[in-house]
């Protein structure tokens, strides 16, 4: 009795080895945070019941992104993908902004780099791992058919050979090669957007530099400071509003108004989709403290910010960044 549990033990943790570079794989076809962990748990769940199948042929690792890919396959049957407000409408003047709320469903969600990024020594290797969560890289991936996302994953984000990504899909080097070809001239086509969300890993003393005035303008609400930080065509979105804002007048128009109470606020750092990003927490006039109000992704260019978004679920995102649903009235102000 005692080998058996000892050999349970074994696989589990064999298995548990891969979860989060299973997340980032899931997470990247599926766009939610929260289905990639139930892909994941499905996949080590269904290999720990076949584990008597499997024959060694392949490495444990290449067996698990083959059940992987067909959990992410089966889940995306329904047709539907993730968006962010952008792929959906075109931006709103200030003076038309309301806040009209869509299924959860529709969104491309935030999720926090440990999740989702294994430890890698090779830096070139972390760089290409953290651009392929970023929310841009992310919501182009969602452009493409289910298949050519899982190849395109597999053979530029992996860096999986071509008969490696065949075997898996039970296809041809050359179908696989040919999915490649489309899913980069879709990726070609879509908008400017990721490449010009260019930060550093590490940050570096500039883009450090620019988070901290940016930290005080936003605990200021120095609407002069702020405008100075963000990029002319810099966008503003709030899932689960369909609203985005596009060019500094409008975002700081719409913080001064609708937004006026986020007055304040503390911001905690966050490592989130491989950019800078911060917990927001807005005064709590009851308690005199802090309650959570949104996660923030910061997107940066050129000493600029040129994207600002604000996922405003906070009972679904602070849990999943291991963060408190409230603060109390002497949060420190320099963390």
């Amino acid at each position: 009795m005692s080998d058996g549990t000892a050999t349970v033990e074994d696989l589990d943790v064999r298995l548990e080895k891969h979860r989060v570079e299973l997340t980032g794989y899931c997470y990247r076809m599926l766009g939610s945070s929260f289905e990639a962990e139930d892909a994941v748990q499905d996949t080590l769940v269904r290999a720990w019941r076949s584990y008597d199948k499997f024959e060694g042929r392949s490495s444990m690792r290449s067996w698990l992104y083959r059940i992987a890919t067909n959990v992410c396959l089966d889940m995306l049957s329904a047709g539907n993908k993730r968006a962010r407000p952008m792929d959906l409408t075109d931006s709103t003047p200030l003076t038309q902004a309301a806040l009209n709320p869509r299924p959860d469903h529709t969104w491309l969600e935030p999720m926090p780099d440990a999740r989702v990024l294994p430890v890698v020594e090779d830096p070139a290797e972390a760089a290409v791992a953290k651009e392929s969560v970023r929310l841009a890289f992310m919501a182009a991936l969602q452009q493409l058919p289910p298949k050519q996302r899982a190849v395109l994953i597999l053979r530029e984000v992996l860096a999986w050979k071509a008969s490696e990504v065949a075997e898996l899909l039970g296809t041809t080097v050359a179908s696989v090669n040919s999915a490649l070809q489309r899913a980069r001239a879709t990726l070609a086509e879509s908008d400017g957007a990721a490449a010009r969300a260019a930060t550093s890993d590490p940050l570096d003393e500039e883009q450090q530099k620019l988070l901290d005035r940016y930290v005080a303008a936003f605990e200021g609400y120095d609407m002069t400071a702020l405008t100075a930080l963000l990029h002319e065509d810099a966008v503003m979105t709030m899932p689960p509003f369909d609203l985005w804002l596009s060019g500094p007048e409008d975002i700081t128009g719409f913080m001064t108004t609708l937004g006026a109470p986020c007055a304040n606020s503390h911001l905690v750092p966050v490592a989130v989709n491989g950019l800078p990003g911060f917990a927001q927490y807005k005064p709590n006039p009851e308690t005199g403290g802090y309650t959570a109000w949104a996660v923030q992704v910061l997107e940066t260019s050129e000493g600029r910010i040129t994207g600002f978004h604000c996922f405003l679920d906070t009972q679904r995102w602070f849990p999943l960044f291991g963060l408190p649903l409230d603060l109390e009235g002497d949060a420190d102000k320099t963390e």
